[in-house]
């Protein structure tokens, strides 16, 4: 575990859980956020995804008790709280939701868990659109089963979480975030068929070319309500278009000339949502094949229409998002760049060329406050792998953190 990225927290959180608990934790895990490179909003609609695990994580250390309490301690936010394992009921506190059910989702399984004294934290902007809930989730799964020798898969893992923010946190996701939270793989994206859950490693073969998150300094505070009535607008074109196309599921079912051929069913909304859809399925396909190729002017070119897609057709798109893209589009040696996550707010994504980072970096800080208003933050990120955890004597003989 030599990368600076794995586990990059743990000097932090050793010594928050020794001043909170005494003694030191037994166990870390880490779960990464991610970028999509593209597929927006298709995950659930059966559809294909192209993320990838960014060295921005979530850290947990902890240590198992004998009995059923799990305190924890979210140190980024300043927070405390607990609760008792045999306690399914959900909490008030929408922090807690997430690990808390992620054990109410191990115990359904018929997994018997342990009490832990947990510290946690993380540099993966809440709010952003780069899955910070998904990691919280993952890391507490392989926390929680680290505790209780519990062996899943990866993909059991992603499952596990994606259920708890589904039935418990109240969200109804996809399963794009926390699988590539789980499964991701250094240097390379993930494609994702969110139907069969089948994925190959794509290697990201491009030269000298950086993936470059812009964020907005706007929280996605519309997402949650506007993501369920997309949701929604896309089950009820399906449930319409199923009264002539036989044999379709989701529209990730529906081509397009079937769709052209059907728009009397649709209000327009609905016609808007699911050409969205269909065409995003087909810029991902064609994205990883262009990807696989080091095609770096196709994946740009895809890139611009998602975008565009995503604005005009899902209207998930804000102000601030346009902004920051349209000044990225502009500049030169930036390959392409689109808004990521649910939109209304968060970040975009840029592949840029990494001798074009700087100028880049100086365009958006003048220009982006100046005609939004807003204070922007531009970092570079890389693809790493996926989760893990692991006895804390392993990680501290490996780490760079060494306490």
């Amino acid at each position: 575990m030599t990368e600076e990225y794995r586990f990059k927290h743990i000097g932090a959180l050793i010594r928050a859980f020794e001043m909170r608990y005494g003694g030191k934790p037994t166990i870390a895990s880490r779960a990464p956020g991610r970028i999509n490179l593209i597929g927006e909003h298709t995950d659930y609609n059966d559809g294909w995804v192209l993320p990838a695990a960014i060295n921005y994580e979530i850290n947990v250390v902890c240590r198992p008790r004998n009995d059923s309490l799990v305190r924890l301690v979210a140190l980024d936010m300043g927070k405390e709280s607990d609760f008792y394992l045999e306690n399914h009921n959900r909490t008030d506190f929408l922090w807690l939701r997430y690990p808390q059910g992620v054990a109410v989702e191990l115990q359904n399984r018929g997994y018997k868990l342990r009490g832990m004294e947990a510290v946690y934290m993380g540099d993966i902007p809440v709010g952003s659109g780069l899955s910070s809930s998904a990691a919280v989730e993952v890391a507490f799964v392989h926390a929680f089963c680290r505790a209780a020798d519990i062996e899943l898969s990866g993909e059991e893992v992603a499952l596990i979480a994606q259920r708890a923010e589904n039935d418990f946190v109240g969200v109804p996701c996809g399963v794009m975030d926390q699988f590539v939270s789980s499964l991701g793989r250094q240097d390379h994206a993930l494609l994702l068929d969110s139907r069969s859950l089948e994925y190959q490693h794509i290697p990201i073969n491009l030269p000298n070319v950086s993936l470059v998150i812009l964020d907005t300094g706007v929280s996605r505070e519309l997402a949650g309500s506007e993501y369920r009535k997309r949701r929604q607008d896309c089950e009820e074109a399906v449930t319409r278009l199923s009264t002539r196309i036989s044999g379709i599921k989701a529209l990730r079912d529906v081509t397009l000339e079937q769709l052209e051929e059907n728009l009397d069913l649709l209000t327009s909304t609905q016609r808007k949502r699911a050409r969205h859809v269909i065409e995003e399925n087909m810029r991902t396909l064609e994205a990883a094949e262009a990807l696989r190729n080091g095609d770096a002017a196709a994946i740009g070119r895809l890139m611009k229409e998602s975008h565009i897609s995503l604005r005009d057709l899902y209207e998930v798109s804000s102000f601030e998002l346009d902004t920051i893209v349209e000044i990225a589009w502009d500049t030169d040696g930036v390959i392409g760049a689109r808004m990521t996550g649910a939109g209304f707010g968060g970040v975009a994504l840029a592949l840029v060329h990494q001798d074009a980072v700087p100028t880049l970096y100086e365009r958006v800080m003048q220009e982006y406050p100046a005609r939004t208003g807003k204070e922007p933050k531009v970092f570079v990120c890389r693809a790493v792998d996926g989760a893990e955890s692991a006895l804390m004597e392993e990680v501290q003989v490996h780490s760079i953190w060494n306490v």
